[in-house]
């Protein structure tokens, strides 16, 4: 009875982690450092693959960035043409316009140059 109550004791004295290890060892044997080894090489070429996504993404951003900037430095160009135009030819339509005296004038010298006739 005393030598199983020791046995108790010591396996409770025991940490978790190396019972885990010593199932491991039991189940895989040689094999874990092999399975660790791939596995590594995995978990490396995960990280490679992130990294190489995050710089993609990263000069996309940046590209896009430009060409938003470029495209709003045109339309704002296109947008100033399109007022000096617009203010071009409300200023022609200004100059080509005549008043209603000036025109009450003219019509009424065509008038009276027709009763003339």
């Amino acid at each position: 009875m005393a030598k199983e109550t020791q046995a108790v004791e010591e396996n409770k004295s025991i940490d978790p982690s190396s019972k885990i290890e010593a199932i491991k060892n039991l189940i895989f044997g040689d094999n874990i450092a092999a399975y660790n080894s791939e596995f590594e090489k995995v978990k490396k070429d995960i990280d490679s693959k992130k990294k190489e996504l995050e710089d993609f993404i990263e000069d996309s951003r940046k590209e896009l960035n430009l060409a938003i900037d470029n495209l709003s430095t045109d339309i704002n160009i296109r947008i100033t043409e399109l007022e000096d135009q617009l203010t071009e030819k409300a200023e022609q339509l200004d100059a080509n316009k005549v008043d209603k005296k000036t025109l009450g004038n003219l019509l009424i010298s065509l008038g009276e140059k027709i009763s003339q006739k």
